[in-house]
Order: C-alpha cells, then sequence, then structure tokens
C-alpha cells in the first residue's frame, strides 16, 4: 500500500468521527427530505412531484458530476474539495431553512449541493486511504459505512420528529451546525498529495455528463409528462458509450483521460461498482415510493411515516455495526449474496402486504427484513471494491464508485417515483371512465381532477374537496382514489425488486473469483 507523505502514527479517532459525521450529513440529508415530503409541499406551495423532482435533480448532479468532481479535486487537493464539498451543502441546508418556494430549493440545495456531494465522495475516499492504513483502514470503511446506516436509521426518525414537532425546517438548520463541527476540526485532516497527471479530458468529462445526466432528465421529463423522452435517454445512452470509447482511444494515444479505463480490467472493482449501482438503485426506489404512500395513501405525518419506515433504517444500522466488527470467517461474496436474497425477499413479501395494509405494523417483518439485507451490503461492497486500488488512484476508483452508487440513487428514486405517479394516472382514469356510478358527462373531468389533485391527498383531504356532491359520487371517488394508490405502488416497487434480484444473480459470478488482494504500491492488483 502507498503511503501518504504525512501518516498517522496511531488510530486517529476524531479525524475518523470527523469523517463519519460528514458521511452522516450526505445521508440524511435526503432521509429528512423524503419524509418531510408532504410538509415541504405544503408550506412551500409546491406539488409532490416538484419536490420528488427535486430530489431525483440532487442525486442526479452528484452522480453526473462526480467524475469531474474527483478529478478537481486531484487538481485542487483532495482536502480543498472536502472541504468545498462541505460549504456547498451547508448552502444547501441553509437554502431549506429559510426557502419560500421550490425554486431556491431546486438551486441551492438540488443543484449547488448535488455538486457538492460530487467533490465530497470521491475525496472522502481518498483521504481515509491516505490517512489510515491497514487493518485502521479497513476500520475506518467500517465506521463510514455504520454512519451511513445511522444516518438512514435515524434520519426519517429524526427529521420526521423535528418535521411534526417543530418544522422541517429545523431539521436542515441542525445539518448546517453539523457540518461547521466537522469543518472546525479540518486541521485534524492530512491532505493526500497528487503526483498523476495534471491536465484536464475536458471532452471526456462533458461526454460523462451528457451520458449519465440524459438518462435520468429523461426519466425526469416523463414523470412530468414532456416530450423526447425516448431522445433524451438516447442521447445518454449515446453519451456513455461515446465516453467508454474515448477513454479507451485517449488511453492508447497516451493522452490525459478523465479516468483510466484500466480500472475496469479487475473483475473485482467491475462487480463491485455494479453492485453498488443495483444497491442504490433498490434503495433510492424503495425511500422514494413508502414515504409517498405512507403520507398520501395512509393519511400518515411526517413522524408517523418516519416510524414506520424506521424497521428498515435500524435493522440496516444494526446488521452493518455488527458485520463490521465481527465479519466471522465468510467470504465478503457470500454476505452480498445473503444481502441482496433478504433485500429481495422483504420487497416481495411487501407486494401482497400493501393492498391490505391499514396501519405502517403491517410493513414491519418485510421492511425489517430488506433492512438487514441492506445492512449486509453497505459493511462489504466499498471496502470490496476500493481494497484492491492504490493511495495514487483511488479518487478516479471512488469517483466511479460513488458515480455509480448516485446515479443509482437518482434512477431509482426517478423512475420508481415516475412508475408510481404515471400508473396512478392510468388507473384513475380507467376506473373513473369504466364507473356505473359517475354520470357519463362527468367522467372525464373526475378522471382529470383526480389524475392532478389526488396523487397528492389523503381520502381524509379528498373528502374535504367533495363537500357538497352527491353521496353516491363521493363515495365513488374515494373507492378510485384507495383502489388505484395501492396498485400503483405494487408496480412502483417492481423497480428495486428487479434490482435486488439482478444483485443477487451477480452474486454468482462474484462467487467464482477471489477475493480482491490489497492494494500494492504500484498501483491497482489485477
Amino acid at each position: 500500500m502507498a503511503t501518504s507523505e504525512t501518516p498517522t502514527a496511531t488510530f486517529n479517532g476524531r479525524l475518523a468521527l470527523l469523517l463519519a459525521m460528514a458521511m452522516f450529513v450526505l445521508v440524511v440529508d435526503t432521509s429528512i427530505m423524503n419524509v418531510s415530503i408532504s410538509a415541504v409541499v405544503r408550506d412551500v406551495g409546491t406539488t409532490v412531484s416538484g419536490v420528488q423532482s427535486a430530489i431525483a435533480l440532487e442525486a442526479l448532479v452528484s452522480a453526473a458530476f462526480i467524475l469531474i468532481g474527483s478529478k478537481v479535486g486531484d487538481l485542487i487537493g483532495r482536502k480543498r474539495a472536502y472541504v468545498i464539498g462541505l460549504l456547498c451543502y451547508a448552502a444547501g441546508a441553509i437554502a431549506m431553512t429559510l426557502a419560500q418556494s421550490l425554486l431556491p430549493i431546486i438551486i441551492f440545495w438540488a443543484v449547488i449541493g448535488g455538486l457538492g456531494a460530487s467533490l465530497l465522495l470521491p475525496a472522502m475516499q481518498s483521504l481515509i486511504h491516505g490517512n489510515f492504513h491497514g487493518a485502521e483502514q479497513k476500520r475506518v470503511y467500517a465506521l463510514v459505512g455504520a454512519s451511513a446506516a445511522i444516518a438512514a436509521a435515524v434520519g426519517p426518525l429524526l427529521g420526521g420528529l423535528i418535521t411534526t414537532l417543530l418544522s422541517w425546517r429545523v431539521a436542515f438548520a441542525l445539518e448546517a451546525v453539523v457540518i461547521a463541527v466537522v469543518l472546525l476540526g479540518i486541521k485534524l485532516v492530512h491532505d493526500v498529495p497528487y503526483t498523476g497527471s495534471r491536465q484536464v479530458d475536458v471532452v471526456g468529462s462533458l461526454l460523462s455528463v451528457v451520458g449519465m445526466g440524459g438518462i435520468v432528465i429523461g426519466i425526469l421529463v416523463w414523470q412530468e409528462g414532456g416530450e423526447a423522452v425516448g431522445a433524451l435517454i438516447a442521447v445518454g445512452v449515446f453519451g456513455l458509450g461515446g465516453l467508454a470509447y474515448w477513454l479507451v482511444r485517449r488511453k492508447r494515444n497516451n493522452k490525459a483521460v478523465l479516468l483510466d479505463p484500466g480500472l475496469f480490467s479487475s473483475k473485482p472493482f467491475r462487480l463491485g461498482v455494479s453492485q453498488q449501482l443495483l444497491q442504490q438503485i433498490a434503495l433510492g426506489g424503495t425511500m422514494i415510493v413508502l414515504p409517498i404512500y405512507l403520507q398520501m395513501v395512509l393519511g400518515y405525518n411526517a413522524l408517523q411515516a418516519g416510524l414506520s419506515i424506521a424497521p428498515l433504517s435500524l435493522s440496516m444500522f444494526g446488521v452493518a455495526m455488527l458485520v463490521g466488527r465481527r465479519p466471522g470467517n465468510r467470504r465478503p461474496a457470500t454476505l452480498v449474496m445473503w444481502g441482496f436474497l433478504l433485500l429481495l425477499a422483504g420487497l416481495v413479501i411487501l407486494i401482497p402486504i400493501v393492498p391490505r395494509a391499514d396501519t405502517g405494523w403491517w410493513l414491519l417483518v418485510p421492511l425489517f427484513i430488506s433492512g438487514c439485507g441492506l445492512g449486509l451490503l453497505v459493511s462489504q461492497l466499498n471496502n470490496y471494491t476500493l481494497s484492491p486500488i492504490s493511495d495514487e488512484r483511488v479518487s478516479e476508483a471512488a469517483g466511479v464508485n460513488s458515480a455509480a452508487g448516485s446515479f443509482g440513487l437518482s434512477f431509482g428514486l426517478a423512475f420508481a417515483g415516475a412508475i408510481m405517479l404515471a400508473a396512478l394516472s392510468l388507473i384513475f382514469t380507467s376506473m373513473a371512465m369504466s364507473s356505473t356510478v359517475l354520470p357519463s358527462d362527468e367522467k372525464e373531468q373526475v378522471a382529470a381532477v383526480l389524475e392532478e389533485d389526488a396523487q397528492i391527498m389523503s381520502n381524509v383531504e379528498l373528502e374535504a374537496l367533495l363537500v357538497g356532491q352527491p353521496a353516491d359520487i363521493q363515495d365513488e371517488i374515494i373507492r378510485i382514489n384507495t383502489e388505484a394508490r395501492p396498485i400503483a405502488l405494487q408496480l412502483a416497487l417492481l423497480i428495486p425488486i428487479v434490482a435486488a434480484l439482478l444483485g443477487l444473480l451477480n452474486t454468482i459470478r462474484m462467487r467464482r473469483i477471489p477475493d480482491p488482494p490489497p492494494a500494492t504500491s504500484e498501483g491497482l492488483v489485477l
């Protein structure tokens, strides 16, 4: 393993804690936003799809610029990139505290915060490699992974509690306070010098943005009912293909590249990145659909929604901590296999439960099972993917790994949310038009109202809107609203289910190869 110029003589627990706190802010930020959707919608006068688009956009910006962010960290210094990333996140948190409309949320929280994540994630991985070595490095990976699990665990609960008792704005203000504490201890961080090429691959950078951005933007446009969806997604696919071709060509000509395509010659790295992508698709899809379902279908407030999701988050935290401290003699590939198997089992069990659930208690067992699976994945995947990488190349490798995670998260958020809302629209229209109770001349109007408004209202709110209508009309509209939403949720859950299934199948390949060895001072172990 290559060493930093300023290695630590003993385990720096304070620095490890600061890195864990930075990761905590990254994860808890989106968790709080997810569980506070209905409160944000009400307070800033926007729509569920608008807030959902902001959530997906934040992850999209992070994914689209993270490869560039890793290179920027190489050029300006990993420590400086780490600080700038934290400041961007602070700007987003402060904007959420003060926002009176959706626009500042999009600009500061989604775009600037996403850019901050694109700098922060690869820089953090590089700093872990440069400040810790050997067993200490694995220990910090486990701590940072556990911090992410803690954030996932307390994010819905903390966000729900603060949103219900005080305001969601207070939750984001506390985020800014945590960032300030992290920045106060920045002197503990030793920078990791970069001695590679300082040339910038402008074309590769643009292709990475076009490729990863085009696909998710296409999904967001589809979600909003826009046009040219296929063209946007095709541009994204073309961009990714063009990026791959460009990197290989530039490497052959010994020219500067955004990232070294030789990274992908390592089977463990390829498999680890793909598993990270699938895990985040499953997580993103689940964490956007369930809060909407709990708040808009069961009529839960943010605190009740957070408590209902807690079995997923808490079991994820508990298993990650347990396995991180006592991995036993099981191979990482085996633990990843069990992780995807449990995640898949829990999600599949949810499908028949959803139409019957009248309280969040129905979700307890399947969410606990899925959370255990996610805990196994969190405890293994980052170390599996990045352990064979040298300090010199860890920034670009971490950029690829983080890009896969951020892209997967944004894809899961956008696609599952889009499937749910599109299904609601189609089901509302179909049920209204086939109704034998609604008058023929009112069917189209009712279908249009349900399609536009009912997706953001509980039955209680819908009943208030229908005051003055005949009783049979009220009952019929409530029936359509009640029956349509569970079906839409079931369809949306197919996205994380398919991702978990693909991850499980991918573990067959993982188990066929040896576990990745540690890196050498020369570079990536192949």
